[in-house]
């Protein structure tokens, strides 16, 4: 389909023009903007699969809705593409994730249609009720919907809103359940099984289904058959349903690319008031052939060929920081049967489904649940195992407390691995890891390191594995810096300790993680033009090196701080506290990220803006 084919597409700017199509003009529109998305993501990469299985769910709600005034809050976010493009940014859609363009996620400054914010997972219910209930004490007549998916429902925020929102029998929200059996990867846990078993129950689907479509036109007397609904599904589920038990009226399972039924089941479920789940059933990647055969890979695959399928892989220089992570850890596993591997839904983007596939009992994906990861871990570590928990750094931030009551408090070896540290790119401003220095270095007893290579990291597992207290690494996304890494002997590198990597005289630079390497670049220029920089690796945030501190401290006035988080509460203000609590007269300038929200783009565009780029780095070290 070529550019000019998009006939349907090209009329629709907004869920008004798309109201005006008949349904089989709709059916049309949802091919084209499934091809639509195809197109355009193969060229500018994005979320692809949990998109392409929601086309027609969103094109019904819009169609069904009288949105921006109707809320539709989503859940996860990426799964939003048709729902920006139906709302007025076709042609934005080309920019997506690229620095100035829109985002991937739902955003309430980005568009009026944005209902509510959507880059973490389960937060939808929660805050859809909140706007529900707010249009019950105002007075209002709107609708709320929202749109939960892509394993949001194991997150315990979920259960949280359900159990709220089920007590209030007046509000009028809509919950529905996307359901289309992943996360990333497969979904996994009971909650899984138990709609698995709702949704292939054949009996109680065969009879709901009739009484659906006899009674839809008469919404008094499908009334009436609902109150008689839960015991039939006792009788044929032989047992209660789960979300009936919580006070909402189960409605379901659906098939969610049945245009024609979606639009049926919502028009008659907008007349029914307080809290209602409607179960519909997807297919990850649906419509592509490639995404739908392959929907871990296709979640986000880069770029590719739209035609073929085949994907367009960049030439990394060197194994990604998440590989060196999964394939060390099984050497781990190998030689301590104390390892164990645990990640909340996250086995192929953090590499720990190597060990998956390696010694599965020994490796737990916990659904998307960071606060359980965490206690769950310390359980572990409690009855004698060495978990390595391993968690976007983003996602970290939704168990601070756990970190802290449960594991360090209690001094347990929990080995905490926190992938995509600092500005991860094009996810944008929900998925950097920026805060995760400045946050867990107050907590006492918890080592905070920061690899600046691959070695390092690898290095820094093991250090971690014979520690025997809490310790936490963090480490960036993508390709590392081409260290020698596999196959080389392990060893320990002590706690607390860093290294000199160049020697100077004039200024110091003192960098913490993957900065270092634009920082000894930027040296290198510096030395040229006639500076010269001693340049130290800090490698543990915490504890500091106070031994080469005070040698910084006795030997220069003027030093330079890099690290990719955030400034305020960062590294670079530790060290200026630790000089100034003893006495030394240094003047410390800290490069990082401000006290600002940071968008999406590269990460070299963003290192840029931020100013800790090598051309950042080097303009300070001139200066300094």
């Amino acid at each position: 389909m070529t550019r000019n084919e998009y006939r349907l597409l090209d009329r629709i700017d907004s869920p008004r023009d798309l109201k005006r199509l008949s349904p089989e003009e709709l059916r049309r529109y949802c091919d084209e903007l499934r091809r639509y998305i195809v197109d355009e993501c193969s060229v500018n990469p994005g979320h692809l699969a949990s998109s392409l299985g929601a086309v027609e769910l969103a094109a019904a709600l819009h169609y069904v809705y009288d949105t921006p005034e109707d809320r539709i809050v989503w859940d996860v976010g990426h799964q939003t593409y048709a729902h920006k493009i139906i709302t007025g940014r076709r042609e934005a859609f080309r920019r997506k994730r690229r620095l100035g363009g829109i985002s991937g996620f739902p955003r309430m400054a980005e568009s009026p249609y944005d209902a509510f914010g959507g880059g973490h997972a389960s937060v939808s219910i929660s805050a859809a009720f909140g706007m529900a209930k707010a249009a019950e004490l105002r007075g209002e007549r709107r609708k709320v919907v929202a749109v939960i998916g892509d394993g949001s429902m194991t997150g315990g925020l979920a259960f949280e809103g359900l159990n709220n929102a089920g007590a209030s029998k007046r509000t009028d929200l809509l919950v529905i359940l996307n359901d289309n059996n992943m996360a990333i990867d497969q979904a996994t846990g009971a909650l899984k099984s138990y709609l698995v078993k709702i949704s292939t129950s054949k009996h109680y689907n065969r009879l709901k289904q009739g009484l659906w479509r006899a009674l839809h036109h008469t919404p008094r007397l499908l009334r009436l058959c609902q109150k008689a609904g839960n015991a039939v599904k006792q009788g044929l589920l032989n047992n209660s349903n789960l979300f009936e038990s919580l006070n909402f009226r189960y409605f379901g399972p659906v098939d969610g690319h049945d245009l024609g039924e979606l639009v049926r089941t919502l028009r008659a479920l907008r007349g029914i008031e307080g809290p209602k789940l409607l179960h519909v059933m997807t297919v990850k990647g649906k419509g592509y052939g490639p995404a739908e055969c392959d929907q871990p890979t296709w979640h986000a695959p880069g770029r590719f060929n739209p035609d073929t399928g085949e994907r367009i892989a960049a030439k990394a220089p060197a194994a990604r920081y998440q590989d060196v992570f999964g394939r060390t850890l099984v050497e781990l596993a190998e030689a301590d049967a104390r390892v164990v591997g645990v990640t909340p839904a996250m086995p192929t983007g953090c590499s720990m489904n190597l060990l998956m596939q390696a010694m599965p009992e020994r490796c737990f994906d916990v659904g998307i649940a960071e606060g359980h990861a965490v206690t769950f871990s310390a359980g572990l570590a409690a009855a004698g195992m060495v978990p390595f928990c391993n968690i976007y750094s983003s996602f970290m931030q939704r168990a601070y407390d756990n970190v802290i009551h449960d594991v360090a408090i209690q001094d347990l070896p929990v080995v905490l691995c926190l992938d995509r540290g600092g500005l991860v790119g094009e996810d944008g401003v929900t998925h950097h890891g920026v805060f995760d220095m400045a946050a867990f270095a107050p907590v006492p007893g918890l080592t905070v390191a920061a690899p600046m290579d691959e070695r390092e990291l690898r290095d820094m597992m093991y250090t971690a594995l014979h520690h025997g207290h809490p310790f936490m690494i963090r480490y960036p996304r993508g390709g590392g810096a081409g260290a020698a890494w596999e196959g080389e002997p392990f060893a320990v590198l002590p706690v607390g300790r860093g290294r000199c990597l160049r020697e100077g005289r004039d200024v110091a630079l003192l960098t913490v993680g993957t900065t270092g390497h634009a920082a000894a670049r930027a040296a290198g220029r510096a030395e040229a033009e006639g500076l010269s920089v001693a340049h130290y690796d800090l490698r543990y945030v915490k504890p500091l090196d106070e031994e080469l501190l005070a040698e910084v401290g006795s030997r220069f006035r003027r030093v330079v701080t890099v690290e990719d988080g955030c400034v305020r509460g960062g590294v670079g203000e530790a060290v200026a506290a630790w000089f100034n609590a003893r006495g030394y007269a240094v003047a410390v300038r800290s490069l990082g990220i401000g006290d600002e929200w940071v968008d999406h783009g590269t990460p070299a565009e963003l290192y840029a803006r931020c100013g800790y780029d090598e051309e950042g780095i080097l303009a300070a070290l001139r200066e300094a």
